[in-house]
């Protein structure tokens, strides 16, 4: 995100993520505690100068009690009913070999929403909590095979399988190729 440019989505995710700690009165220092993440990345996360990884950003939606998803969806502009492919919403994180698409994003007085995966053979995405305790996922798997890990145990998905949880705890993806992984995953909130 290296300085990022005004009125772009790194731009409005750090400014968001500023207006979501001050509103809870909390200092860099207490957000740095509740998250485990030190008090200068916040601060250059805030600030723009840093883009954030899917566990970052998963620690940070935690104590927001936010999905990935709504956090995406308050830095774009007013969801329409019908979303096109053009206008859904990807975030990359390149590095980890991990792309996430909003298919269906959040939208007031909906309790479901459809995200996109994709992770690249030998890419391994983990959260140490769901955002909202006792979110319910289903995960249909595109193409491929990926590893899901919940409640300690490991669930192997291939193509065509889904698998459908209530998280309470830390969660794993993990690719192990040969080929990529891409899947289609439902949340519904509690």
């Amino acid at each position: 995100m290296e300085g990022a440019e005004p009125g772009t989505v790194d731009a409005r995710l750090a400014a968001r993520l500023g207006q979501l700690r001050t509103e809870r009165g909390w200092s860099l220092e207490e957000l740095a505690q509740r998250t485990g993440v030190s008090r200068s990345t916040l601060s250059r996360l805030e600030r723009g100068e840093l883009s954030p990884t899917a566990a970052l950003l998963g620690r940070l939606c935690t104590v927001h009690g936010r999905t990935m998803s709504r956090l995406l969806l308050e830095v774009e502009a007013e969801p329409p009913q019908l979303v096109p492919a053009g206008r859904q919403t990807v975030w990359r994180e390149e590095e980890a070999g991990f792309v996430r698409r909003s298919v269906s994003p959040p939208h007031a007085g909906l309790r479901a929403e459809v995200i996109e995966g994709v992770l690249d053979a030998g890419a391994t995405i983990a959260y140490e909590n769901p955002p909202v305790p006792g979110l319910e996922q289903h995960i249909w798997v595109l193409e491929g095979t990926v590893e899901i890990t919940v409640d300690d145990t490991v669930h192997t998905v291939r193509t065509g399988d889904c698998l459908r949880f209530r998280l309470h705890g830390p969660s794993r993806f993990h690719c192990p190729g040969p080929a990529r992984v891409r899947y289609a995953l439902m949340i519904v909130l509690p």
